[in-house]
């Protein structure tokens, strides 16, 4: 079970980043790309993707 929480982890965090970097407009061609409410959820899905990392981690 703790590899399905980092694996989670993991996949939340890029996605987080990734979504962060459209919102800030740095990565373009998307609908994303510049929206404000990326910039938002981006960090907030990474931090969560983190807390998921380190809790698979320390079991």
């Amino acid at each position: 079970m703790r590899w399905v929480f980092v694996i989670v982890g993991v996949l939340l965090v890029l996605a987080g980043v990734v979504w962060t970097l459209q919102g800030l407009n740095v990565l373009g061609g998307s609908a994303m790309s510049g929206a404000t409410v990326w910039a938002i959820v981006g960090p907030v899905v990474a931090i969560v993707g983190l807390v998921l990392l380190v809790r698979g981690a320390r079991r």
